[in-house]
């Protein structure tokens, strides 16, 4: 099963959050609903970056990778930064 890494940010906390999963639509749906409990203050949120890995634990290895790195820097490191 593939699963996604996924960057999104928020105008109204001016922050990111980075999470993996399978199914990118519903997990976007359910951040934008309220149903998240951390990233339900920062409603609407925005997809910035997406990344495909061919497991989970490899999902899980790269969003830890992210937040080590901070997802900021990241981005700049990647050309994304906003």
């Amino acid at each position: 099963m593939k699963y996604v890494v996924y960057i999104i940010y928020s105008e109204q906390l001016d922050g990111y959050y980075v999470g993996q999963t399978y199914d990118l639509d519903d997990r976007l749906k359910r951040h934008n609903s309220g149903r998240s409990g951390y990233t339900k203050k920062g409603i609407p949120w925005k997809l910035v970056k997406t990344i495909l890995c061919n497991s989970r634990p490899e999902a899980v290895k790269l969003e830890k990778k992210i937040k080590n790195r901070g997802i900021k820097r990241f981005l700049e490191d990647i050309n994304i930064g906003m």
